[in-house]
């Protein structure tokens, strides 16, 4: 059960950002703190990436582990009210995901996906630099 009365859950729901959510704005900090320079929201690339590094033909995806459902992640939780809509949102969400990942990979993109419970910790961003790199020399 819901612990918001449908008032409230609309407005917290509508609040709710795509764009420059406060993981995706600590990835771009790190980025560019590091010397890294990218273009944001690219509406040429199929899903409009969150991040794209040109010089490097790589992507970054910084997705919300519940949005998106992260495989074992802790807060890839369902909700327990209008379950059916839920499934049929996450299903749309995460094969819309494998969809655009495709199609960057026939596009000769390199895709790297932020899982947003990956940001709590500072060791994952100190290991984003090397894999761009690491990335790109795989080309």
């Amino acid at each position: 059960m819901d612990c918001f009365d449908s008032t409230t859950r609309r407005r917290i729901m509508q609040s709710v950002r795509s764009n420059d959510t406060t993981p995706e704005l600590a990835v771009r900090s790190f980025l560019f703190r590091h010397g890294f320079r990218f273009r944001l929201h690219v509406k040429t690339l199929p899903g409009h990436p969150d991040i794209v590094l040109p010089k490097y033909k790589t992507v970054i995806e910084v997705r919300g582990c519940f949005w998106h459902r992260h495989p074992g992640c802790r807060q890839a939780t369902m909700p327990s009210s209008n379950v059916e809509f839920w499934q049929k949102k996450f299903k749309r969400n995460v094969d819309r995901d494998k969809e655009t990942e495709k199609q960057l990979n026939e596009l000769g993109w390199n895709l790297i996906v932020v899982w947003e419970c990956e940001l709590k910790s500072d060791e994952f961003l100190k290991s984003l630099p090397s894999l761009i790199l690491n990335k790109r020399n795989c080309q």
